[in-house]
């Protein structure tokens, strides 16, 4: 898994990277360091997207389990181009100390752990393992699951119960988002809305026993000869297949 703790200048990244990477026996790499590496102190958008590449590489080549990357990745594009599988941002400060950096910095869209103030670090590295990374790997990737595909344009009463019925059936579930954002006025919400939606609903209840994840707009499902596995239509009962997502939007106002 490769952690991103990202954030200003001054944000204190270093300080909880430093601790997460030491309670995790991850491999750590600190942007001032691997700039000394490669002997690049550019700071242009150009040198930073080629830092971004640089951390990239570092963290999948690495043989741990975890991997922890501490560096400003100041916009969408370099955070896009790290890609990391559990992002931590260190919203502690509005400013750093240095103005060009400040000028192009875009807080992420969204964040699995956001830091909003200082704290006892080992308190903090603590909750993050605890709350949010450990629930995370409890979803087993080799188990059973069954597959649950939606717009989920809100996620909603009749959704939770096939979730609930497909988790009884199999054990976990992968929830797969379906790309509509946009595509008509069906679809008002984007990816990130619907999975913290999603997570707000499932996580107390269910942490561990879901994933979601983004796919492209499937509009059919098709397989050949038998393949191990079953597509099922589950009967949940007329007052929850009455569930209207268009009805929910309405008195959202959309």
């Amino acid at each position: 898994m490769r952690i991103l703790v990202m954030g200003l200048p001054g944000s204190g990244k270093t300080t909880l990277a430093t601790v997460l990477a030491e309670k995790l026996n991850a491999a750590y790499f600190n942007a001032d360091e691997v700039r000394k590496m490669f002997n690049d102190w550019d700071f242009t958008e150009e040198g930073r997207r080629r830092q971004a590449d640089r951390m990239y590489r570092l963290s999948v080549q690495a043989e741990t389990e975890y991997t922890v990357s501490d560096f400003v990745c100041p916009t969408a594009e370099t955070l896009e181009r790290f890609e990391p599988d559990f992002l931590v941002f260190m919203d502690t400060i509005a400013a750093g100390r240095f103005e060009d950096t400040n000028k192009m910095f875009e807080p992420p869209a969204r964040s699995d752990w956001t830091v909003s103030e200082w704290g006892d670090v080992q308190t903090q590295a603590d909750e993050i393992i605890a709350k949010a990374l450990k629930p995370r790997l409890a979803f087993d990737w080799k188990k059973p699951t069954g597959l649950m595909i939606g717009r989920f344009q809100p996620f909603h009463d009749g959704h939770l119960k096939l979730f609930e019925t497909i988790l009884e059936k199999e054990g976990q579930v992968l929830i797969c988002v379906r790309d509509t954002h946009n595509t008509d006025e069906k679809n008002p919400f984007d990816f990130w809305q619907v999975y913290e939606r999603i997570v707000e609903v499932l996580d107390d209840k269910y942490s561990g026993r879901f994933n979601i994840i983004q796919v492209p707009n499937i509009t059919g499902v098709y397989y050949g000869r038998d393949v191990g596995y079953k597509v099922e239509q589950l009967h949940l009962g007329a007052d929850v297949e009455s569930i209207s997502a268009t009805d929910i939007r309405k008195s959202m106002g959309l």
